[in-house]
């Protein structure tokens, strides 16, 4: 007899993934398929397991991937089978989300279900718009309608004579496109033409665009204005506290499409920063950190750790990769007592002492040659030094050092590869000219991106970039890109600092 399932019927919430909640988070996480809509952002969808199987239903106006019928029998179809189910859609099931119907379908096949509640669109996009639904001193009521009713049904299910005038506050799901016949139905029976309203699309996400209007002018607005959908339409007087409590779209950087080409596993750090202040981040990581060829070097420096007097690291990724091969070597940091330890940058020195070690030099400018004339007066003649780093790097710090009599060996701990996934997203961004900025954090994330365009590379060309200091800004002027910001502190703090002072001049 075959296992059965569960499904869990989970709300995604309205757009920005931090609004999920821990337990759709959980159920994600364990289920064996995931079933979502248009509106689910993929990093919600990141939460489910490598081998879950993806199936995308998604269903824009009259263009449905799979019918309503179809999704149920699915949903049956896949707890039959003995998985788990994270059926996922945007908003709240029970919200015009048709969790009830699925459900019963469920329960006609003796399968059992749960409800994960998701936060609605009705409320969140309003409020991410600075817009109340309720307020003590204007609104008392609100009331949620479906806004995709057909306008040519015989009768309208919508009681839309109680509706005008005893509800306070109106928000149509799903209206935009029938926002001529919601307007006209509402003026017809008794709601004030000049009453305020507010269309907002794409609500809680970095591309939300709100436009105020009235009753009796929304839908001319709206067509003025080209707005699609997805999209919610708000009616009564809280709209008019927008112009205090709007929050959102007054973040620094919102309404700014910013491009991130950090490593993948680097990435979230600066991403999340952007995003907190309001930014849409298109992530294309432009390079990859893998390990080196062999890490025979690395061990045997390692083993022959007493010989040296200096340990030098020039990011966090060598500190990483170091310390992982020292402990799989059957050594902890008490094998590093007797040596001196530089660091390049605050980050790097800031990865050291996570590892229970504070470095002994950190030059005030974050790159190779400071790093090398803070070193230089404790270098001797035939002093070792052993310099951890990527496989590929500029050679200034060990010419240098050796120049000064020190022997220096250095050891690869890394490389970095070209890995451009979401190029065709960054491509489509770039010619329907939505990038403001492009950021990047290495030399190698420059030519690595430039590589991966190929011929697309010239529609950059125009686009300004924001880097984390001279020597990728030079990069960047060697391969003809313009360089608008590079940050004075050479870290990610110090980049969005720049980028921010720089859109707020």
């Amino acid at each position: 007899m075959t296992k059965n399932g569960k499904v869990y019927l989970i709300g995604a919430g309205p757009g920005d993934p931090g609004l999920l909640s821990i337990k759709a988070m959980e159920c994600l996480q364990m289920a064996d398929a995931v079933v979502y809509d248009r509106l689910a952002d993929p990093r919600i969808l990141a939460y489910a397991k490598p081998t879950a199987e993806m199936v995308y239903v998604g269903k824009a106006s009259a263009q449905h991937t799979m019918q309503q019928p179809d999704i149920n029998k699915l949903l049956v179809q896949l707890a039959s089978e003995g998985k788990i189910v994270a059926r996922l859609k945007g908003g709240d099931p029970f919200v015009f989300g048709r969790g009830g119907e699925e459900a019963l379908e469920l329960l006609a096949a003796r399968l059992p279900f749960e409800f994960v509640p998701g936060i609605t669109s009705a409320i969140a996009v309003a409020e991410y718009a600075g817009i109340p639904v309720t307020h003590r001193n204007i609104a008392a009521s609100f009331a949620v309608i479906t806004g995709h009713e057909n306008p040519d049904k015989e009768s309208s299910s919508i009681n839309w004579s109680g509706l005008a005038t005893a509800v306070d506050t109106l928000v149509f799901l799903m209206g935009v496109e029938n926002l001529a016949n919601i307007t006209k139905q509402l003026i017809a029976h008794g709601r004030s033409a000049d009453t305020p309203a507010a269309v907002i699309r794409w609500g809680t996400k970095p591309e939300q665009r709100t436009l105020v209007t009235t009753v009796g002018n929304a839908a001319a607005d709206v067509a003025a204005a080209q707005l699609k959908p997805p999209a919610i339409f708000i009616v009564g007087n809280v709209v008019k506290l927008r112009e205090q409590l709007n929050w959102f779209e007054n973040k620094p950087l919102f309404g700014k499409t910013i491009v991130v080409t950090r490593a993948r596993a680097q990435a979230s750090a600066l991403t999340k920063r952007l995003e907190t202040d309001g930014a849409r981040v298109i992530e294309v990581p432009a390079i990859k950190i893998v390990p080196p060829a062999s890490f025979g070097p690395l061990d045997k420096a390692i083993d022959d750790i007493t010989a040296y007097k200096w340990l030098v690291f020039t990011s966090v990724n060598g500190v990483l990769s170091f310390y992982d091969r020292l402990f799989k070597s059957g050594k902890d940091i008490r094998a590093l007592a007797h040596l001196q330890i530089a660091a390049i940058g605050l980050e790097t020195a800031a990865a050291l002492k996570d590892k229970g070690i504070y470095a002994d030099i950190v030059p005030s400018a974050y790159k190779a040659e400071e790093l090398a004339k803070s070193m230089a007066p404790y270098i001797i003649q035939g002093v070792k030094v052993l310099l951890v780093r990527a496989k590929v790097a500029r050679e200034i710090l060990p010419d240098t050092l050796r120049t000064l009599g020190a022997v220096v060996d250095v050891v690869p701990a890394y490389e970095t590869v070209t890995d451009c996934p979401n190029l065709e997203m960054l491509t489509s961004a770039l010619k329907n000219s939505e990038v403001d900025l492009v950021t990047f954090t290495s030399s190698s994330t420059v030519t690595n991106l430039l590589d991966a365009l190929g011929n697309d590379a010239r529609l950059l060309k125009n686009i300004k970039t924001a880097v984390i200091g001279p020597i990728t800004a030079a990069t960047c002027q060697k391969q003809g890109l313009t360089t608008d910001i590079i940050a004075t502190d050479f870290t990610i703090s110090g980049l969005i600092n720049a980028i921010n002072n720089y859109y707020k001049e």
